[in-house]
């Protein structure tokens, strides 16, 4: 009971344990800016300050500081308190400013300014001075303890960032469990990139391409990256009998090609004469804040989840796996089987060359370099046998999240790449050793 338990969700409890590392190491005082202390310093305002006292609002200089300023006094509107006014810039502008009040016989007695305006020397200048102004009461957000690592914009970061990863490793989740391999995905990465960044500079407009004009450089960009894929799947299954030619071999000198063509048609330089709407795929959020590549990978997962599950070619991808022989036998389509999942996975890499053309707003040939060993890795890490037969693609995503959290983990606690480098080549010889004694008798 326990074995199998650790042997499906295994890989979901090291994530949480991941995570609980990472914010105990990260806890550290927060100190809110820009639209959230907005509302903690209108909230504060509104529930201690009394009615009668009139309330100014100060920032300094920056954009944080101009979103706290509107923020405290459209907060202040909407629970019936006009502020005297909003008065931003450096410490010599807002006195000048609190001057010009005091002179128009509307003196502040609250100030609500945001953290670094509350640092100033002003506010002391004035304390123990005898002017008018030396009773002000400030107001500045207040700060708290939270772990770095579970901010709501690191974790859309580390979502966002390991996106592309995730979606290439959807795909090469179905070739190892049918026992194979795909070592050119991040080779057809940079050639779908190139590809559809070079098209939509030359047929779509550059700049002023229409939105439908994009997508159709893409979806070609993609379908030619599935045709690789397909081509790859027919060199794998040349031979119906053994000796075959080793997956390893064929994706290799894939991968060599592909790259070899990324750079010829991109002649080595990359393209950026894109429309600035062109990253909306890759930075875009217009699902509650989640970043659209996000939500793109969610579909993906869903989708080949189901497929692997409820479809009778997902148990036909678990039979090629396990027995390729005995499922030929069987009945099952060995052949096509083999050619539908290189195929899928090169579409896939092709789309995620898409999203990350769409993160950097332009194509280049050596986008993609070393995504095959993290692919792979994140699928062995999901607990995919490399001898096929055995995985599934929500594992798959498990192990890409404890990728994306270790590196992102180790970013915030200030480990350099080399000691990262380390770490994660360690993950994964443990995950295939761990693979290994979970396949030993008894």
């Amino acid at each position: 009971m326990v074995r199998r338990f650790l042997n499906e969700y295994g890989i979901v409890l090291v994530l949480a344990v991941l995570c609980i590392v990472f914010s105990v190491a990260t806890w550290a005082e927060q100190r809110p800016r820009g639209a959230a202390a907005g509302r903690q310093v209108a909230q504060r305002v509104l529930s201690a300050v009394g009615a009668h006292e009139p309330v100014v609002v100060v920032a300094g200089v920056g954009e944080e500081e101009r979103q706290f300023a509107e923020t405290v006094a459209e907060a202040l509107r909407r629970g019936g308190r006009q502020p005297l006014g909003v008065l931003s810039g450096g410490p010599p502008e807002v006195r000048q400013g609190l001057i010009e009040l005091l002179a128009a016989g509307r003196p502040p007695q609250v100030v609500a300014c945001s953290s670094s305006a509350a640092q100033w020397t002003l506010w002391d200048n004035l304390a123990s001075s005898d002017a008018p102004l030396a009773a002000l009461r400030i107001v500045a957000p207040q700060s708290y303890w939270w772990p770095n690592f579970l901010k709501t914009e690191n974790l859309l970061n580390i979502a966002n960032q390991i996106a592309v990863i995730a979606i290439i490793a959807a795909g090469m989740t179905l070739v190892i469990i049918t026992g194979g391999i795909d070592l050119s995905v991040g080779s057809l990465v940079a050639l779908s990139a190139v590809l559809a960044a070079l098209w939509i500079r030359d047929w779509a407009g550059a700049e002023t391409a229409s939105a439908s004009g994009m997508v159709v450089c893409c979806l070609a960009a993609m379908l030619t990256c599935g045709a690789v894929g397909m081509g790859t799947g027919f060199l794998v299954t040349m031979f119906r009998r053994p000796p075959q030619i080793p997956p390893f071999i064929v994706t290799l000198a894939v991968m060599l090609a592909a790259s070899g063509a990324a750079y010829l048609v991109s002649n080595g330089q990359s393209i950026n004469q894109v429309p600035a709407s062109f990253i909306w795929l890759g930075r875009g959020a217009d699902l509650f804040g989640v970043p659209n590549a996000v939500v793109l990978t969610g579909l993906i997962y869903a989708g080949t989840h189901l497929l692997m599950t409820r479809t009778t070619l997902g148990r036909y991808i678990y039979a090629v796996g396990g027995n390729p022989e005995a499922a030929r036998l069987s009945g099952v389509p060995v052949r096509r089987v083999l050619i539908f999942v290189y195929a899928w996975c090169g579409f896939l890499a092709g789309l995620g060359g898409i999203v990350l053309a769409s993160q950097l707003k332009s194509g280049a040939p050596t986008y993609g370099q070393m995504y095959e060993l993290y692919v792979i890795a994140a699928v062995v890490v999901g607990g995919t046998s490399l001898s096929g037969g055995q995985g599934h693609v929500l594992g798959t995503l498990a192990g890409a999240l404890v990728i994306a959290v270790i590196q992102n983990g180790m970013n915030l606690v200030g480990l350099e790449s080399y000691t990262q480098k380390i770490v994660l080549g360690t993950i994964i010889l443990a995950a295939v050793v761990i693979d290994r004694l979970r396949r030993l008798p008894g």
